[in-house]
């Protein structure tokens, strides 16, 4: 039996494995092992039990002499020792002799100069399945040629942690080792751990190189080549507004950009599924069919269907599919430098406006505050909108200060002199609970209008709370949603929401980046 190496690290007994098997081996592997059913669509639709989210409290970084002063430590990026991770190691290591073992050979990063090369080991099917369609896939002569990964990521959901002999916090553990190049995560069978652990590594590489890691996702121009990207927390409508139909995909969730430009780190897309219709997300629902993987999507026994409403089992219902199945996907995932960043926020509070204009002092602002407010399932416990602040809108990902990130996205806004836009996908009329959610529709023409340059020769107006320029107009969009004051009956309720709301931002500011430059600072909101 062909072994592809594994013995090196560790599993010399297993029951078979298999590497790089084809969307539809791996269909056929899943639905023998009894991991999940086919949908009428002829996709793999699984639930993933207890963790239908990532569990930021379960996942810790290695601390090492070589990474440690690298690293920002705290409460995100939370230290566990070398002999804690080589015995979850073992152990893990221990748990798969005996059993079926499906290894993905793949890459990660788009642009030659900066791909990495990550071997997955999965237990499941049906997990393989999904890193197979996330990851770029190589070729049958890259393959032949792969020889060593640089980084190893073992995934055992069976396995559970005893957190009083382990030393982790629940049964479920996200571990990386920078220095051994290894990532363990166990316990939790959510997919996107997989592919957030991935990040995470190419995070703490690609600085080094020179290379900006965003949390974006991004789309080209198919005649101008411009490219925008997208920065945002999950929900907040990055896969959604990327997915234009006018413009090429690039990918939905997380980039470099070099000076080359800007490239893929995937070969996929994770889009969430709650609420989706044929109508509002076409690009999203007829990805849905045979090679995808869904996770938590209630269907009917009998005909298949989806109820895509049903957010009985999660509010973060996922499909995971290779970017081909865009129909105007750009393959390879590369462009060229952005011409528009845009940072989406989804406000709960109904006060910031649907669109504003920010100078490069604001932008810096922005991009290190990452406000937005936690929609519901997207982590364990969050059952509706939670106001919350995550660094350069990828917190968790971000293994380093801050400030490295945020340096180099100021460096590259005034040298190439791009536009950038705060862009609220959140709530209008009232707070959530209140007012409704922002038309998709309004959105959309207000993106469009923000790349086009629609936006160059419109009349502003300055919000002196916020301290960001709102333009008046907007093709295909109601002027009186512009300001989002006036959406609101109560005009009282909507001034102590906003200063509320412009408060949490100086309070979260003051604490978090006490040493940020002050023409930065001052480019926030006001609340007095």
């Amino acid at each position: 039996m062909e072994t592809y190496g594994i013995e090196k690290l560790g599993i010399v007994n297993p029951k078979a494995v298999y590497r790089n098997l084809t969307p539809a081996q791996l269909t056929e592997a899943a639905l023998r092992r009894g991991e999940g059913k086919l949908s009428n669509t002829g996709a793999l639709v699984v639930t993933t039990g207890k963790y239908t989210g990532r569990s930021p409290k379960d996942k810790f970084i290695v601390d090492t002499p070589s990474v440690h002063d690298d690293i920002a430590w705290g409460s995100v990026n939370v230290p566990i020792t070398q002999e804690k991770f080589n015995a979850i190691r073992s152990k893990v290591v221990a748990y798969l002799q005996n059993r079926e073992i499906f290894i993905f050979d793949g890459k990660a990063g788009a642009d030659p100069v900066c791909t990495r090369k990550f071997r997955i080991i999965n237990e499941l099917a049906s997990q393989n399945l999904f890193i197979h369609e996330l990851l770029i896939r190589p070729t049958a002569e890259e393959l032949e040629n792969y020889g060593e990964a640089d980084f190893t990521i073992f995934v055992a959901p069976g396995f559970k942690c005893i957190p009083e002999i382990d030393g982790t916090h629940s049964e479920a553990a996200i571990i990386v080792d920078y220095e051994q190049k290894q990532v363990v995560i166990c316990g939790s069978q959510y997919s996107g751990e997989i592919k957030k652990s991935v990040f995470s590594v190419m995070n703490f590489l690609m600085p080094k190189e020179g290379v900006l890691p965003m949390h974006c996702s991004a789309n080209m121009d198919p005649e101008t080549h411009e490219t925008a990207v997208f920065f945002g927390l999950s929900g907040t409508g990055k896969t959604t507004l990327s997915a234009d139909p006018n413009r090429k995909l690039i990918g939905d969730d997380e980039h470099g950009w070099s000076d080359r430009g800007i490239f893929n780190f995937e070969g996929g897309c994770y889009a969430k599924c709650i609420n989706l219709s044929a109508e509002n997300e076409p690009e999203i629902y007829n990805a849905i069919k045979f090679g995808s993987l869904v996770e938590n999507v209630v269907m009917d026994d009998e005909t298949r269907e989806f109820d895509f409403d049903d957010g009985s089992l999660t509010e973060n219902t996922r499909v995971g599919y290779p970017v081909d199945y865009i129909s105007n996907a750009q393959i390879p995932g590369v462009g060229g430098i952005p011409k528009v960043v845009i940072f989406l926020t989804a406000d709960a509070f109904g006060v910031l406006p649907p669109i504003s204009r920010l100078d490069e002092n604001a932008a810096m602002y922005h991009f290190v505050t990452g406000f937005t407010s936690k929609l519901a399932g997207t982590e364990r416990g969050i059952t509706e909108p939670q106001p919350t602040f995550s660094t350069l809108f990828g917190e968790p990902f971000m293994p380093m200060d801050p400030s490295v990130y945020a340096n180099m996205l100021g460096e590259r806004i005034e040298k190439y002199n791009t536009k950038v836009y705060l862009v609220n996908t959140g709530w209008t009329g009232g707070p959530y609970g209140v007012g409704s959610r922002m038309k998709l529709k309004y959105t959309r023409a207000m993106v469009t209008a923000a790349l086009n340059g629609t936006f160059d020769d419109v009349e502003y107006k300055h919000d002196e709370v916020f301290n960001v320029d709102i333009p008046q107009t907007c093709p295909n969009v109601p002027s009186e949603i512009m300001n989002p004051r006036d959406t609101w009956e109560d005009k009282a309720a909507y001034d102590a929401q906003a200063k509320k709301l412009a408060k949490m931002f100086q309070d979260n500011f003051t604490k978090k980046y006490p040493n940020m430059p002050k023409n930065i600072a001052e480019a926030g909101p006001k609340a007095d």
